[in-house]
């Protein structure tokens, strides 16, 4: 299905990896800091993994955006 050599699926594969990377660094570091209500909601982050696969970069500059202490 996906070929390594193809540019395209080399690009899809290398955007879901950098973004499994960092929905794993996300939830298991950043998920409290962005959202301090969700502090023991640990059944609903599985659900949040596909939404953070697809918008890593999104997340990341949010996520700095709060460690810096803007809103």
């Amino acid at each position: 299905m996906f070929d390594p050599s193809d540019p395209i699926s080399a690009g899809l594969m290398l955007w879901a990896g950098i973004g499994l990377i960092v929905a794993a660094a996300f939830l298991l570091y950043g998920f409290d800091k962005v959202d301090p209500g969700a502090h023991d909601a640990y059944a609903v982050r599985p659900l949040l993994i596909p939404g953070l696969v697809l918008l890593w970069p999104v997340v990341i500059w949010r996520w700095l955006s709060l460690a810096k202490g803007g809103q």
